[in-house]
């Protein structure tokens, strides 16, 4: 029923094989051949440059060639000479014209920088100008009065006077330290020179006013009051001046266009009129600015005053009138006394003498005389600049100046002498810029001019710091106030410069 047997393979081909090969191609993992050159970075051709010339051979004989020297005539020369040159030296040995001489040897610098600007947004929203500066003894401490130059009635116009410490930390130049609302323009502000916190002022209305600048509550502490002995006109300047009896307790001095020179002191908590004269216009030749006193003389404004602080019996006036004056302060020791020798509580005004004993009038200049100010190195020298944008040397031994100098086309409003350089001095100018002036270098031109205000706003005002020399203070007509730094080449004194002081002034004894 079974039996072995082999069946034949079936063969089946497969489809999925052969659909595949249909589908896919053959692909190369490799890109094509890159093509390459070689390119030279560098020149093949090159060429040697000589850096020195040939030398020519007859150059190089004229360089070697020895110098030939006459020496019988060189030993002629010494001998015909030897006596001469002999008397020259032994001159030269016994002069006494190096007498005194330093070397300086540490480089000068001079920059000049500004320090500071210092202004009060609410007096410049007013537009109020910048009246006066003054430091106050420690040097510290600046301040500056607020108002109106400009003609006009701003008697009823509000004023600041306003302080700035500025050794202080965290000084804003546009906050000071304090705020004193006057109720009448300040015209002049000077510090007292011992206590350094008092401060006077004179205003439009013809007040004095003293302030305690440390308190900041009601600073006013002193006031004349609007009495028949103020002033009828602005204040133009006040001066603390020592008293000939007691040095210790200055009097407060003030000058105004009504023609009179007053002194104050301290009394019952006010000050009372202690003395004084008025300018008269007899002195002033050719002048028409003369005013009418009660007594019907004439009187010459007042614009200005200096004291000599080296003789402080004498004191320097400038005038509307243009022509300086040397006064004494003998005329107030008259109205001091009452006939019967006793000094009065308060002095009435009828007391005051009617004309001031000028000693010397001096030459005048072009127009009204804005400042003057004495040297503190010489006292005979005084300087004084006007509307004429002149600045004269006057000495006081004679009447016409020393020195003339033109440093301005329009108005020279304050001239100050340098405290510690006896021949530099600082002149404000109508066209916003402070020239210093040093008469060593030169006596034509301004060593240093700097530009104070933007425009051409004047600048009013300037001061020298006595104690910190290096600084001045400068204020203008657009209510801002400069504190320049100066270079040791204007605040360290010369060697030589008392002597060349003193040429100065004895050229009027020639």
């Amino acid at each position: 029923m079974f039996a072995d047997g082999t069946a034949p393979g079936a063969h089946v081909p497969s489809l999925r094989r052969g659909a595949r090969s249909t589908r896919c191609e053959a692909k190369s993992c490799q890109t094509g051949k890159i093509s390459t050159a070689e390119t030279a970075v560098q020149s093949r051709s090159n060429q040697d440059a000589a850096v020195q010339t040939d030398q020519r051979e007859d150059a190089a004989q004229g360089f070697q060639q020895e110098v030939q020297v006459d020496y019988t005539g060189l030993l002629s020369f010494l001998q015909r000479v030897e006596d001469a040159v002999i008397k020259e030296l032994n001159k030269n040995w016994k002069s006494h014209a190096f007498d005194g001489f330093e070397v300086n040897w540490r480089e000068q610098n001079k920059t000049v920088l500004c320090l500071h600007t210092l202004s009060f947004p609410e007096a410049q929203q007013q537009k109020l100008q910048v009246t006066s500066v003054s430091w106050n003894m420690t040097g510290a401490v600046l301040a500056c009065s607020y108002g109106h130059l400009d003609d006009g009635d701003w008697s009823a116009a509000k004023s600041y006077v306003c302080t700035w410490n500025l050794d202080r930390r965290g000084l804003n130049p546009q906050r000071p330290d304090l705020v004193v609302d006057v109720p009448s323009s300040v015209m002049c502000l000077a510090f007292h020179p011992s206590q350094p916190s008092l401060l006077a002022g004179g205003l439009f209305s013809g007040e004095l006013v003293v302030w305690d600048t440390s308190r900041i509550e009601d600073p006013v502490v002193w006031r004349t009051g609007m009495t028949a002995d103020t002033h009828t006109d602005p204040v133009y300047q006040v001066s603390w001046v020592p008293d000939s009896r007691h040095r210790s307790h200055p009097r407060l001095w003030s000058a105004a266009p009504d023609g009179k020179v007053l002194v104050w002191h301290e009394q019952d908590g006010h000050l009372a009129l202690a003395g004084g004269f008025a300018v008269g216009a007899q002195h002033i030749q050719h002048s028409t600015q003369v005013r009418k006193l009660a007594r019907g003389e004439a009187a010459v404004g007042v614009t200005s005053l200096s004291f000599s602080p080296l003789d402080p019996c004498v004191l320097v006036v400038g005038v509307e009138g243009g022509s300086p004056m040397k006064c004494s302060t003998a005329a107030v020791t008259t109205a001091l006394q009452r006939p019967g020798g006793c000094t009065p509580r308060r002095l009435p005004a009828e007391l005051v003498p009617p004309s001031a004993p000028a000693e010397l009038v001096f030459a005048p200049h072009a127009g009204p005389v804005y400042s003057v100010s004495c040297s503190p190195f010489h006292r005979n020298l005084f300087l004084s600049c006007g509307t004429d944008g002149q600045v004269h040397l006057h000495s006081l031994l004679q009447a016409q100046p020393l020195l003339s100098l033109q440093l301005s086309q329009q108005y020279l409003f304050c001239v100050r002498w340098s405290p510690v350089r006896p021949l530099l001095f600082a002149a404000a100018a109508g066209e916003g810029v402070v020239h210093l002036f040093d008469l060593e270098k030169s006596s034509q031109k301004p060593a240093v001019s700097m530009k104070q205000a933007a425009g051409q706003g004047p600048v009013h005002c300037l001061e020298f710091n006595s104690r910190q020399t290096q600084l001045l203070a400068a204020g203008d007509a657009t209510g801002t106030v400069k504190v320049w730094q100066l270079s040791s080449d204007f605040s360290e004194q010369g060697p030589r410069e008392l002597k060349h002081l003193e040429q100065l002034a004895s050229e009027v004894r020639d």
